[in-house]
């Protein structure tokens, strides 16, 4: 597409090399990436370019190259937005609010160069329509008298993305390189662009991003989380090694068909695809080459069980359809055993039990109602696990 496009992409981590980086990079769009890692900047300045490794059923190696980096707190980042034509973001979704000044600042710069060519932002981030809550902290950030006018020319565009990026192995004191599994996945909504959507390959474009955002969470990362929890509980160390388990292979895809019958019912997708849906995400989490931890995917136990996130949303839609959540329910209870030293929220779980019944810690951690039939089976669920 004679692309003379230019991006800014927040987050020079695995997923933002190995994954959202590498789609803008390879549709030939002018890439800098914004990291505060100084170690990573000097080498993407000095090299622009790195090496991803590829891994699953046909393992390659491929490079993403024409790449430079600028800190993500310095003066540069408002130069940037008031220039470039998209702007991505894969800083996990605690970090949003901190680059949201950078961007407003840019946006007013932008502005009053009376720069008029759409800018579209797409946070990639794994939560429910990240970049509305982005808008909302450029928003605050932002002088009043600019905000009609980002309205008129800034697309802020939600996006659901799925690709397992394991940290990189010990040992390779590369800082560059990066190793994803073959599957991705990058939806986005297409209603919300300003001007025409960029063509990258890799970015599919829907008119119905929630019925595929919850599909990722309802079955990939609710089968994620599980397959962790279990795993850590039958003594595996890998999502590999736990998914070979047939015990806990079983309520894993058991889990993946309750929710997966609440997404046929809600979005009317077509059950012998979904079905394949699931199947291939188990083939995904017995990749070989993703040496990924259970304790890793573990973590962050109270966010996992919060309301609106991947184990109890699920379990509330089967309620509301009266459907089956009896895998759904072991898994919650897993959840409710985590156990990790590095992780902070696994010690204020602990903690929590410690002081009160599974019911009452359960109730306030997810807004379940302690006294429910749903709350009294994980209970069931949970004590059966000692």
């Amino acid at each position: 597409m004679g692309n003379n496009m230019k991006a800014l992409h927040f987050g020079a981590g695995n997923i933002g090399r190995g994954f959202i980086g590498k789609l803008l990079a390879d549709a030939g769009i002018q890439l800098t990436f914004a990291d505060v890692n100084q170690a990573v900047l000097d080498a993407l300045n000095a090299r622009h370019e790195y090496l991803v490794h590829v891994v699953g059923e046909q393992a390659k190696t491929e490079i993403v190259t024409g790449v430079n980096a600028v800190n993500s707190t310095s003066d540069a980042i408002v130069d940037l937005v008031a220039e470039v034509d998209i702007v991505t973001t894969a800083v996990g979704s605690q970090i949003l609010e901190r680059i949201a000044g950078g961007i407003a600042k840019g946006l007013a710069k932008r502005s009053d160069n009376a720069n008029t060519r759409p800018l579209n932002i797409i946070a990639c981030e794994n939560m429910v329509r990240g970049t509305t809550q982005l808008k909302g902290y450029v928003l605050k950030a932002l002088p009043e008298k600019y905000h009609s006018w980002v309205e008129e020319h800034v697309g802020f565009v939600d996006s659901a993305v799925d690709r397992i990026v394991p940290p990189s192995e010990t040992g390779n004191h590369d800082p560059l390189e990066v190793t994803v599994e073959t599957f991705s996945e990058w939806i986005v909504d297409q209603t919300q662009f300003k001007g025409k959507p960029p063509v990258i390959p890799g970015m599919e474009l829907t008119d119905n991003l929630m019925a595929f955002v919850e599909r990722k969470l309802f079955t990939l990362n609710t089968a994620h989380a599980i397959t962790a929890y279990l795993g850590q509980l039958a003594g595996h160390k890998t999502i590999r090694e736990a998914i070979l388990d047939p015990n806990v292979r079983a309520v894993v895809q058991g889990a993946m068909e309750e929710s997966g019958a609440v997404l046929i019912k809600r979005y009317g997708f077509d059950a012998a695809k979904h079905a394949a849906y699931i199947q291939k995400i188990l083939g995904r989490f017995e990749n070989p080459y993703l040496k990924d931890d259970v304790e890793r995917v573990g973590r962050q136990p109270r966010r996992k069980l919060s309301a609106g996130d991947r184990l109890i949303k699920p379990t509330l839609s089967t309620l509301e359809y009266h459907l089956p959540h009896e895998n759904l329910v072991t898994g919650i209870a897993a959840a409710l055993r985590y156990h990790s030293a590095q992780d902070p929220q696994a010690q204020e779980l602990v903690a929590l039990l410690a002081q009160q019944d599974v019911a009452t810690t359960l109730a306030e951690i997810s807004g379940l109602d302690a006294k429910s039939d749903v709350v009294k089976d994980v209970v069931r669920a949970w004590n059966a696990m000692a």
